[in-house]
């Protein structure tokens, strides 16, 4: 089942079940997968959906860090939810030791050994980014090559 047929079938669900708030982040979602396939007349496989939600997950994360620092709680919980909703249509994510891994392969398959070599370690770790977040993999690739 595609991630979109997913989000079909969990947006149904919520609406059965009358759960508001989910059904307002499904769609939301959705609109944004529809545009993406309106302005460019194309059918989005799941990696061009993934990468939709990657964005969105990195919107509800700025937007928290700055609720955060404004003191509004309110739509620090709001945004907490929207991400947790984007997050269940993403590959698990990694963990800092299962990461610590992945690049440590990546690291040895490339030769990297100094920090000069960190640029060549983060265009091979694209293949990562629908698990991680771009920042974690960049700061623990300079770690091991520093």
């Amino acid at each position: 089942m595609s991630i979109k047929d997913r989000m079909k079938a969990d947006l149904k669900a919520a609406m059965i079940a009358n759960d508001t708030l989910r059904r307002d982040v499904i769609r939301l979602l959705n609109s944004a997968l529809k545009q993406v396939e309106v302005d460019k007349r194309i059918e989005l496989s799941d990696d061009d959906v993934i990468s939709i939600l990657l964005t969105a997950k990195k919107q509800r994360t700025d937007s928290i860090e700055a609720y955060k620092k404004a003191n509004r709680d309110d739509l620090v919980k709001k945004e907490e939810y929207e991400l947790s909703v984007i997050l269940e249509y993403l590959p698990k994510q990694l963990d800092d030791d299962e990461l610590k891994i992945e690049i440590t392969k990546i690291v040895t398959s490339i030769g990297a050994n100094s920090i000069k070599d960190l640029g060549k370690v983060m265009a091979a770790a694209k293949s990562l980014h629908s698990m991680a977040d771009g920042s974690r993999i960049s700061k623990i690739a300079k770690e091991m090559l520093s």
